[in-house]
């Protein structure tokens, strides 16, 4: 039985109340909008004119949303035509112009350059967390004091980074969760 994907909608900011296009079918799975509020009251001192990577983008909601908020850039990242075809009509429903990238996740970190905030929401039961933050900690793909927000199952036990990455907090919404990563800028021996 197919589970109806509730309407999304842009929650604030200059694209606020814009309702968002939707997958059909059951290989999307959407961020709700309570857990997407909870995510930006996370992060929102991090959003306002940062470079954003939305990756395994589905419909480009969490990218979006940043760019509504002040983000001075997003690019959104997914393997599936049928998810970049969608991320394109919302970014032109919502009025904003930003990459739509075709790409598998680790090959476009090799060289995707630096980004403040990453957004990172894989399929839930695939083992993509663990080879992409790997890859990302290799690539070194955020700036000084970055962000890499990962959604999960709540259950799921996603793995820490090797400095100066580290998982800073994991926050739970009923079955799932959003782990938060930073880059530190601390110096190697400096008391946090």
């Amino acid at each position: 039985m197919q589970i109806p994907v509730p309407p999304m909608r842009v929650i604030t900011g200059s694209a606020r109340g814009r309702r968002l296009k939707t997958p059909k079918g059951d290989d999307v799975r959407p961020t709700t909008d309570n857990v997407k509020e909870a995510l930006f009251n996370i992060i929102r001192e991090d959003v306002e004119g940062r470079r954003v990577l939305d990756l395994f983008a589905g419909t480009g909601q969490l990218g979006i949303e940043a760019l509504s908020r002040g983000a001075r850039e997003a690019v959104f990242v997914d393997a599936s035509p049928a998810s970049l075809r969608i991320v394109k009509e919302n970014l032109a429903l919502c009025g904003f112009s930003a990459p739509a990238i075709r790409s598998d996740a680790v090959r476009f970190l090799r060289t995707c350059g630096k980004f403040d905030l990453v957004f990172l929401d894989p399929p839930y039961d695939s083992d993509l967390y663990e080879t992409v933050l790997e890859a990302m900690n290799l690539f070194d793909i955020l700036t000084e004091g970055g962000i890499i927000v990962a959604e999960a199952r709540r259950e799921r036990l996603l793995p820490e980074m090797d400095p100066p990455y580290g998982k800073r907090k994991e926050y739970f919404y009923g079955s799932m969760k959003l782990a938060v990563y930073t880059k530190s800028m601390q110096e190697p021996g400096e008391i946090p």
